[in-house]
């Protein structure tokens, strides 16, 4: 059986890379792993889709493995356990689908709608058990996945991830309003933002269930550890912006790095290209010095003799081990997905995984 989904193969190289969006750096120094239990992930992750109606069938049996969303979590979140893995791949399912859901709106010019998926989402954060059966399938499916996240770690995992996922909430609002004025924001006001729509924070809390340990705040918040962390988001935010520019000029984004830079930094098109790239390659360079800090942590936390210590050592070092993984597995995930085959679709502006009609409306 093939290591990776829908024309994939056991050998990256394999894979098409264009020269603008090639990075020899990944492919040489990042090694591309796969969780072992991805083919059963795959098969449930679809499965799931179907049950929480998130998608259609038809959607689902053309498009769901090519879109390779389990394949970009079975890639980062090595060594976790099968049922938090199963967690995390549909819960970021369902995340593409809430993006998509979100897009929709703006295209298709539905405020209201979107005004009351972002309050039912805050309100089913906070309650998830109470949402399990609503009438919108987004927020039952939103239900499910959290309520199952949150039975990993103890409760003040939960609440974090919650104040976590409350600002992304309240950050794609702030996307809402900006698409539909046609304000594109400045490029330090877009970073901050895209640290919140990327979920930046999101992905690095649930390294932690991956590694069957809550980190106390002392670790995480070590400049160290929050670095390694952030570069591996900011990596990952940044080369997806280089990756989705022609399809998000398509749909009139007004959302990504390429296109504050041309709008407010007068750079062209090409040269905007030239700039996100020369950040996604520093971006590697000082992950790669800022990794060696992070497993020096975790040598020192395992080193002070305590079973604790141990414990927490080798904790850090499953996440910083899964940082890294992300550079890959985000990396390939770009080249196989389906998502960001604008060429082939039949209209760029409209991804035809997409359903174009108003959800959870009634």
């Amino acid at each position: 059986m093939p290591a990776f989904s829908h024309g994939s193969t056991t050998t990256p190289a394999a894979v098409a890379v264009p020269p603008s969006l090639a990075l020899p750096a990944v492919e040489a120094a990042f090694p591309r792993r796969l969780h072992p239990y991805w083919p059963r992930l795959q098969r449930k992750t679809r499965g799931w889709l179907l049950e929480k109606r998130l998608m259609s069938a038809d959607k689902v049996a053309e498009y769901a493995d090519g879109l390779c969303y389990t394949d970009l979590m079975a890639g980062y979140y090595l060594g976790a356990p099968d049922e938090v893995l199963q967690a995390i791949a549909d819960y970021s399912a369902w995340f593409f689908v809430w993006d998509d859901r979100h897009d929709r709106d703006i295209v298709h010019g539905r405020p209201g709608a979107w005004r009351r998926l972002k309050d039912r989402l805050h309100t089913a954060l906070d309650s998830p058990g109470d949402h399990l059966h609503h009438e919108d399938a987004l927020v039952a499916g939103f239900a499910d996945s959290v309520l199952r996240l949150y039975s990993f770690l103890p409760q003040t995992w939960n609440a974090r991830f919650a104040r976590h996922f409350h600002a992304v909430i309240e950050a794609y609002d702030r996307e809402f309003h900006n698409r539909t004025r046609g304000v594109v924001p400045g490029v330090e006001e877009y970073l901050e933002l895209r640290r919140l729509t990327f979920a930046h924070w999101i992905w690095t809390d649930l390294l932690e269930p991956s590694a069957g340990l809550e980190l106390p705040d002392s670790v995480r918040k070590h400049p160290a550890f929050r670095r390694a962390a952030l570069l591996s988001q900011e990596f990952a935010a940044w080369y997806n912006d280089l990756c989705s520019l022609p399809k998000e000029i398509a749909g009139d984004e007004v959302h990504n790095l390429g296109i504050s830079l041309i709008t407010h930094e007068g750079l062209t098109l090409e040269e905007a290209i030239v700039e996100i790239r020369r950040r996604v390659e520093e971006c590697i360079d000082e992950f790669i010095l800022a990794e060696r800090d992070a497993l020096r942590l975790a040598d020192a936390l395992a080193d002070d003799g305590t079973v604790r210590g141990k414990e927490l050592g080798a904790a850090v070092h499953a996440c910083v081990g899964n940082m890294r993984n992300w550079f890959s597995s985000v990396y390939w995930f770009h080249h196989e997905s389906g998502r960001y085959r604008v060429d082939s679709w039949d209209d760029r502006s409209t991804p035809p995984y997409v359903n174009n009609e108003a959800a959870g409306e009634k």
